[in-house]
Parts: C-alpha cells; sequence; structure tokens
C-alpha cells in the first residue's frame, strides 16, 4: 500500500542506478544550475535596490538606515557565492547553508522595513516584498533537486512565523490581535489567520514543487536509462533493429513480424576451424573483432544490416529492416566487395581470411521469435533458409559467391557487365524438394578490380 501511494504521488522509481558517466553528467549540469541561480539572484537584489533607491523616503532622514546594509550584505553574499560557483562544486553543506542565507537575508531586509520608516513591527507583515519568497523557492527547481526545494520553503515558513512571533512580541501581545479583514487590511493590526495562510501556501508551494521535481527527476532517471539501454542493445544488434525494437508501439512479443520482399546473405569465413587452431583465444577475438570491423564498415556502406552473428558467420538482410528499393544489387555489390577485402587486408593474428557469402531474393517474415521472456529480433522463411543452404555449397564449387536465379532478376539491367556470372545449373538444396538455379561470380578473375556499378548479366 505504501509503495503504490509512493508511486502514485512521486511516480516510478527507475528500476536501476544510472551509470557513473551520466551521474557526473547529472552533476554538472547542476553546477550550471547553481551559477544560474546566482545570476538571477545577482538580479532580484539589484531589483531590491533600484526600488529602494527610486522609492520616497517619507520616514527618518537621518540615523541609522538598515535596508541599505541588509541590501549589500545580500550582494556580497550573492555575488560571493556566484564566484565560487565558477571556481569550484559546491559541497552540499555549502548549498544548504545558502539556501538558509538566502531566506535568512530576505526576512530580515522585510523586517528591516518598520525600522527605516518608523513603524509598529506589524508594518513589514504587509510588505509586498514577502512575495519574493516564492520566487526563492522556486529558484531551487532549477537544480532539479527536491531537497534544496524543501529545505527553502521550511526554512521561508520557520522565517515567517519567527516574524509574526516577533511582532506579538514587540507590540505587547495580543493587543494587535483583530479579527475585523477591514481593519487588517487599513490599520496596523495583526489577522492571525491571514498570517497562517501565508505560510500554508509557502509550505504548499515549496511541497508541489517538491514533489513536480521528484517526479520529473525519476522519469528524467527512466528515460536516461531506457536511452543508455537502447545505445547499449545497438551494440549487440545493428542499430537499425535496436530502434525498431525501442521505438515499437507495443511491446514485443513472440511471433510479432511483417513479411518483405529482401535479399538475404549468409557469410562464413574458409578454413575457420583451421585458424582457430593455431591462434590463442585471446588472439582469435582479436582477429574476429577486426574482421567484423572491417566487413561490417562494407556492410553498412551498402545498406545492409547484420542481423545476426553465428560465430565467424553473418546473417545480412537487405530491405528487411530498413528500405532499399536496390536490395539485390546491394547483396551482391557488398559480396564482391568483401571478397576484395579479405583478399587485400591481413587481419590481426590471422593472416588473410576468406569469405564465402550465399545469397538470395524473395519474401522473408522479420519479427521476433522465442519465448515471452526471451526473444530474438530475427527473419525467417523459405527465402532465408536458401540463402543459408548455398553458402557452403560454395565449398562443392570452389567458388566464394553463390547467388540464386531470383537475385539476378531482381536486379534486372543493373547487374555487372564487369562481373559474368557463371551458371551452375539447378541445385535442389538440403531440405528442399524443388530445385534452385544458382550461379556464382568472383571478381578476381577479372584483375581484382571491383565495379560497384553494375549493369547486366552474362552467363557463361
Amino acid at each position: 500500500m505504501k509503495h503504490n501511494i509512493g508511486e502514485f504521488l512521486f511516480g516510478r522509481a527507475p528500476e536501476s542506478s544510472l551509470p557513473e558517466r551520466v551521474s557526473d553528467a547529472i552533476t554538472r549540469q547542476q553546477r550550471d544550475s547553481e551559477q544560474l541561480i546566482g545570476w538571477v539572484q545577482l538580479l532580484l537584489v539589484t531589483i531590491f535596490g533600484t526600488l529602494y533607491a527610486v522609492a520616497p523616503k517619507t520616514a527618518m532622514s537621518d540615523g541609522f538606515h538598515p535596508v541599505p546594509w541588509a541590501l549589500a550584505l545580500y550582494f556580497l553574499f550573492t555575488f560571493t557565492r556566484l564566484a565560487l560557483s565558477y571556481r569550484i562544486l559546491l559541497p552540499a553543506p555549502v548549498l544548504t547553508l545558502s539556501v538558509v542565507a538566502d531566506i535568512s537575508l530576505l526576512m530580515v531586509l522585510i523586517w528591516s522595513f518598520h525600522i527605516q520608516y518608523m513603524q509598529p513591527a506589524s508594518f513589514y507583515l504587509k510588505a509586498p516584498t514577502m512575495m519574493y519568497v516564492f520566487i526563492f523557492i522556486a529558484l531551487r527547481t532549477l537544480r532539479f533537486d527536491p531537497r534544496y526545494i524543501l529545505l527553502a520553503g521550511a526554512t521561508a515558513a520557520i522565517g515567517w512565523l519567527v516574524l509574526v512571533l516577533y511582532v506579538l512580541w514587540s507590540e505587547g501581545g495580543h493587543s494587535m490581535i483583530t479579527r475585523n479583514y477591514v481593519t487588517y487590511l487599513t490599520s496596523n493590526s495583526i489577522l492571525i489567520g491571514a498570517e497562517i495562510d501565508k505560510i500554508i501556501s509557502i509550505v504548499m508551494v515549496s511541497g508541489v514543487l517538491a514533489i513536480a521535481v521528484l517526479r520529473a527527476q525519476r522519469s528524467f532517471k527512466r528515460a536516461v536509462s531506457e536511452e543508455i539501454a537502447a545505445q547499449d542493445l545497438s551494440r549487440f544488434v545493428s542499430r537499425e533493429v535496436a530502434d525498431r525494437i525501442t521505438h515499437s508501439e507495443h511491446q514485443i512479443r513472440p511471433g510479432d513480424g511483417e513479411a518483405v520482399n529482401a535479399t538475404v546473405m549468409f557469410t562464413d569465413i574458409e578454413g575457420f576451424s583451421t585458424v582457430s587452431e593455431t591462434l590463442s583465444p585471446t588472439e582469435l577475438a582479436h582477429m574476429l573483432n577486426d574482421y567484423f570491423g572491417a566487413t561490417s564498415a562494407v556492410i553498412e556502406k551498402f545498406g545492409g544490416v547484420i542481423t545476426q552473428f553465428q560465430g565467424d558467420a553473418m546473417l545480412i538482410t537487405f530491405n528487411a529492416v530498413k528500405p532499399d528499393a536496390d536490395h539485390g544489387q546491394n547483396a551482391i555489390n557488398t559480396a564482391l566487395e568483401i571478397q576484395r577485402l579479405c583478399e587485400t587486408t591481413t587481419f590481426c593474428h590471422g593472416g588473410k581470411l576468406k569469405t564465402r557469402c550465399g545469397i538470395n531474393t524473395g519474401d522473408i517474415i522479420v519479427g521476433a521469435i522465442g519465448s515471452e521472456n526471451r526473444l530474438t529480433f530475427t527473419v525467417h522463411g523459405d527465402t532465408v533458409n536458401i540463402a543459408a543452404r548455398l553458402e557452403p555449397l560454395n565449398k562443392q564449387f570452389g567458388t566464394y559467391i553463390l547467388a540464386t536465379e531470383a537475385t539476378l532478376a531482381h536486379c534486372g539491367n543493373s547487374a555487372s557487365s564487369n562481373t559474368r556470372w557463371s551458371q551452375r545449373g539447378d541445385v535442389t538444396v538440403r531440405g528442399r524438394s524443388q530445385p534452385t538455379p544458382i550461379f556464382s561470380t568472383d571478381y578476381r578473375e577479372y584483375g581484382g578490380v571491383f565495379a560497384p556499378n553494375l549493369s547486366g548479366v552474362t552467363t557463361s
């Protein structure tokens, strides 16, 4: 019950603490807020001084004038704190003292009015300067910390109560108290109910602001946590998949998906087991990171999305997660560029690596599969299965790029005139009863010159 009431009043608390880098950023923002608060308070004391300077002096012309001294003291305090805020990160005790001093100096300023104008102490209870209390309380919201709002409100409420008690003491107790509202407004009499209303208003405004800031603070922390989670998620899956998951209109459930016409490519490193035997686990990890970093740049260049890593293999999609009208051609360009990359690059610890690619185009399902508590965002369907079977068939034909007739048909006249495709016949891939016409190409047959602008298919 207490938990529900607290959540109703203050909002849902973030489920995890913020990373240190985010907490440091918030601390820097709060430091900037203290500087802003200092400038606003400097403006306020300037306004106080200006109003005092232009106000007619109907009271004593000689002797001690407390208002200028109170203003000068407040100006000195505000200026000193503002200067310190630019030099150091003000610690909590200094901030606490600052809040108390702000309100206290304002109360002293209000209290001094009856001396300045030679009036009974009850005179200052009607001073409009009291409204500045709410400005000082509101200023504390800039720091985004409800503790200092409550401290400012409590100090103001206690300060005003002290001023009221001082009036009762200095003016002979109950002789100044009235129950007549008109008498209260037209004389120096005290209406206890009016002063209680002021104190209640101070407390209520402080409480509402503190609750609002705490709710906003919790919402902010949850939003930051979710943003960090989305950023971290994009390091484990592609940015496009992460955006699709985090910006979904509703929670993604098992089986959620959509049908699209896309091109799918599977890649695998040739002889990876042999390479692994010669490297330590650390060296193997460095080599794979180097390889994946280089190939990922190529894939991103042509608009592909790495939907899944499987050991040294990759599942790459075109037009599945983000729109791509030329997805077939971009898949072929990616495969050719990966071949060029592997031919010309020596990867960390592993020397040169060769990559086999299987490409197919057709209708697929893009979505989540798994259980309620554990999902995988991937693609599936007959088109995906064929692409997966084509990749290992490269070993049988001694090739490194195999594509289906459907992929070449999708490319139309944009398939390469510089890259010829060799027909490998109709192959019945494992798991299917219908044969699939497949083609192979290898850019090295043409002197290792990669031509990204493809225009036509020739078969031999």
